[in-house]
């Protein structure tokens, strides 16, 4: 995003918004302008959030991002040996990861005045699941603050996946009476959709998270007020839908 459109966002959304989150589906550290972003909507008055795979980070970095008044970083390491985390982050690295974890909390450290909360966050997978106990021990000394364990969502999961936990209760997916796995039932309606939306690079407004391929886009606040887009037709049907009919986004989301 660059900051043209990022100030448009803040200038809309800073006397109604409480929280802006920092990313959507890819890595929010590859855009370098963003400490710089974080820092005006801190001085905002806003609560900040990042999540990051935390590959970027090096020492320089992380003080930035800590220094910019940041107020939670989720950092996401699936794994404890590089096996484990390949299994699901092909291509990463641990120690890369193990690195970050220990910049944030120096910078943290260093910075008194800095109430950022370092989140390490783990998917439950079936590479992992030996590891999870471990998890509970470790996060402190690896430099977090808390420890979220989140379920994972699965592509071509119907006859089962490689990465399926083996107890079903840490699992979107259940096994039918036909032999093949389904996802979860959810109750319909979400405040998600009430409550916020999110911005896309280029301006465009989206119901949620999970509207990966731009699908029930309500509009672009290059050209229309945010105000404006988040009350319009399209946004009103899109909420109708959720709460009667359960959209093809929904049916993946993990609320």
């Amino acid at each position: 995003m660059s900051p043209e459109v990022f100030r448009r966002v803040l200038a809309e959304v800073k006397e109604t918004a409480w929280v802006m989150q920092f990313y959507f589906q890819g890595e929010p550290l590859l855009n370098k302008d963003l400490p710089q972003m974080i820092r005006e909507a801190h001085d905002a008055g806003l609560y900040t959030i990042a999540s990051t795979n935390a590959q970027a980070i090096n020492e320089e970095l992380a003080e930035a991002l800590v220094t910019s008044g940041l107020n939670r970083i989720i950092v996401s390491m699936d794994g404890l040996t590089e096996e484990s985390y390949n299994a699901y982050r092909i291509g990463g690295s641990l120690d890369k990861c193990k690195e970050a974890l220990k910049w944030l909390h120096e910078a943290k450290i260093k910075n008194q005045k800095s109430k950022i909360l370092i989140e390490l966050q783990c998917l439950r997978l079936k590479t992992n699941e030996h590891e999870w106990a471990d998890f509970k021990r470790q996060y402190n000394t690896l430099g977090a603050d808390r420890l979220a364990f989140k379920t994972a969502q699965l592509y071509d999961y119907a006859d089962g996946h490689p990465l399926m936990p083996s107890n079903p209760k840490y699992s979107r997916y259940s096994k039918g009476v036909d032999g093949r796995y389904h996802r979860r039932k959810l109750s319909k309606g979400c405040f998600r959709v009430w409550s916020g939306a999110v911005i896309t690079t280029n301006g465009e407004v989206l119901p949620c998270c999970y509207d990966k391929a731009h699908a029930h886009v309500y509009g672009n606040i290059m050209d229309t007020p945010l105000r404006e887009l988040f009350c319009n037709e399209k946004a009103n049907a899109f909420r109708q839908a959720a709460m009667q009919e359960t959209p093809q986004i929904c049916q993946e989301c993990y609320r």
